[in-house]
């Protein structure tokens, strides 16, 4: 036995007993002595046969519970999947619903700022300038529409100007 190999503790009686000296122990101490000792053939072999019942039943169980776990963890991913789709989609409509908001209460000071002007034609030309809602269809007319207001510059181009701004709001 060399010190360096680091064995398991096994616990043993360091006193031996006789049969007679074993039957004058009082029952206390007998049971502690004979906890120590080694059991017999027969006990030994029917603690082996419930060890391994033992580990066998451990052993489907934990086969069960394999096979429970991976269906619950399907289903827990498809779950997780469907909530991040949800969250998604919620996150959309919280955008769709800010941009929304915002650009009804751009158009509201827009239309505000033009309902202000002291003469239809610096409204006209603020109207210009700052149109109260975004043209999503056409986003890039406002160029020619003042393209177009320069070339004419007269009057029919204002009274039309005023027409359209009437049909707006």
């Amino acid at each position: 036995d060399s010190p360096t190999t680091k064995e398991k503790f096994v616990p043993k009686n360091w006193k031996t007993f006789t049969a007679a000296e074993l039957k004058k122990l009082n029952p206390q101490q007998r049971a502690k002595y004979v906890a120590y000792e080694e059991p017999n053939k027969e006990v030994a072999a029917t603690m082996l046969t419930c060890l391994k019942r033992l580990k066998d039943q451990e052993y489907e169980s934990k086969k069960y519970r394999q096979a429970i776990d991976e269906e619950a963890l399907l289903q827990r991913k498809d779950q997780e999947k469907l909530i991040g789709q949800l969250k998604a989609a919620e996150a959309r409509n919280r955008l769709r619903l800010m941009r929304m908001r915002f650009q009804a209460l751009r158009a509201q000071e827009i239309n505000h700022l033009i309902a202000c002007q002291p003469t239809a034609r610096k409204a006209v030309r603020l109207e210009a300038f700052l149109p109260p809602q975004l043209d999503m269809q056409n986003p890039g007319d406002t160029i020619d529409k003042l393209e177009v207001k320069s070339e004419k510059g007269g009057f029919e181009v204002e009274k039309a100007w005023k027409v359209c701004r009437m049909r707006n709001h």
